[in-house]
């Protein structure tokens, strides 16, 4: 279980570092409303997912 802890924690890191990068494209997406909107929705789901790795690495 100990290796699952670690696991989560590198992806938790791993999500997060990726929605930084996501969040800086939606400034220069402004003049792509389509994209811009799809990304955003994308960034929502990045961050539903690292707050449930963030869950159930809390529970264990």
């Amino acid at each position: 279980m100990e290796r699952f802890k670690k696991l989560l924690e590198h992806w938790i890191e791993h999500n997060e570092e990726h929605v930084e990068k996501y969040k800086e494209w939606l400034e220069k997406l402004k003049d792509h409303p389509e994209i811009l909107s799809m990304l955003k929705d994308a960034v929502e789901k990045f961050e539903e997912g690292t707050r449930k790795l963030k869950e159930i690495h809390k529970r264990l």
